[in-house]
């Protein structure tokens, strides 16, 4: 392990911080446990970090495991992705594939050949495969066409969505196609005296702390129904994400705010992605989503068409969290496209950020989980 560039995070006790080279990233990695135990890897999120899962790492890890959290490419610490800017960057290097590649060099650099679970919140959950899933459910792979030699049906034409969100009597735009916009990066990092208020605005948004945030499943991808969802998934037409996020928070009381807050998020913890982010800039992780919302960058993805995740997988998410819903009927397909789905668990006083406001639940379902699939695995 290579030593520490940086200071040291405030971490928790039995947290370790530390530094694994590979032969493509240098992977800034949070350990928790002893390294003979079986392996459990924690795959955050955006605008997240390693750092993300602290809270959850030391009693997983006295449960027999060891856990590993590190910052995904893109992300914080770890170096040796492309840092180029959004006219430079070779996307190939943050397609889907690669993410997942990422997973499996750092598994074996450790000395694994196989992992007892993987869990990934966020945009972690595309890359998690051993599964929980936390805040983003899995929709399946995409399909390819199908028996076109004997049935060639013409493809249906996508209904343009971001046209009729223009055309609203309020227009509106979607967040991932605006993170996906060359000018998106710029407005996030800048101004950066002012990074702290704009990402304690977005943290506090997406959680259970915001009273903006009364999740329900909508009926369609449809322009109108896009519309019910606030202003932090599908934004006013004209706005950056900042301007966004401070229309939303006009009308609160910053002292509420900080003091809400500070019960899973306090100032020192909030200032280390103020750090993180404010040394990278947030291109690194808005690559991930120009990959999402571009077809053509999907295509690699299409070596998995047809394939379903064939081993135990759990979905959590926050009750009040609007993430669950921003896709009509995933969670509903999710009993078919993860053949041993053990469920979804929505808990009751978290949003968006279910790991950090309930850590001690997000717990005692991960253990339970865990403790499950072995003994299945051993009646077997």
């Amino acid at each position: 392990m290579a030593e520490s560039p940086y200071p040291p995070l405030p971490l928790p006790p039995g947290i370790t911080e530390s530094y694994l080279p590979s032969h493509d990233l240098t992977y800034h990695v949070l350990s928790a446990g002893q390294r003979n135990k079986p392996l459990v890897l924690l795959l955050h999120g955006f605008p997240e970090l390693a750092f993300s899962w602290r809270k959850i790492m030391p009693a997983i890890a006295a449960d027999g495991y060891h856990v590993v959290a590190y910052d995904q490419r893109g992300y914080g610490r770890t170096t040796g992705w492309d840092t180029r800017e959004f006219s430079s960057v070779d996307l190939n290097t943050f397609t889907f594939t690669r993410l997942v590649r990422d997973v499996v060099i750092l598994a074996n650099a450790l000395g694994y050949k196989e992992v007892a679970c993987v869990v990934g919140h966020d945009f972690g959950a595309v890359a998690a495969s051993i599964v929980v899933l936390m805040s983003h459910p899995f929709k399946g792979i995409p399909s390819v066409p199908f028996n076109t030699v004997a049935d060639p049906k013409p493809q249906p034409e996508n209904q343009n969505v971001h046209e009729a969100l223009a055309e609203l009597p309020e227009p509106r735009k979607h967040y991932k196609w605006y993170y996906s916009s060359n000018p998106a990066a710029g407005e996030m990092d800048n101004p950066k005296e002012d990074l702290h208020d704009f990402l304690r605005g977005y943290f506090f948004l997406k959680s259970a702390d915001w009273k903006g945030n009364d999740p329900k499943p909508l009926k369609a991808w449809e322009a109108t129904e896009l519309a019910k969802l606030p202003y932090y998934y599908v934004m006013p037409l004209k706005a950056s994400m900042r301007e966004s996020v401070k229309l939303s928070m006009a009308d609160e009381d910053q002292a509420t705010v900080s003091k809400l807050s500070s019960r899973w998020l306090n100032d020192d913890d909030l200032d280390v992605y103020v750090q993180e982010f404010g040394r990278n800039g947030f291109q690194g992780g808005l690559n991930w989503y120009r990959i999402a919302t571009d077809p053509k960058n999907m295509k690699d993805v299409e070596l998995f068409a047809g394939r379903k995740i064939d081993i135990p997988s759990l979905f959590i998410s926050g009750k009040q969290d609007w993430g669950t819903y921003q896709e009509p009927g995933i969670i509903e397909k999710m009993s078919e496209v993860c053949t041993q789905f053990r469920g979804a668990k929505l808990l009751d006083g978290a949003g968006h950020w279910v790991q950090q406001e309930q850590p001690e639940q997000v717990i005692g379902l991960i253990t339970k989980f865990l403790k499950e699939v072995k003994v299945d695995s051993i009646s077997h």
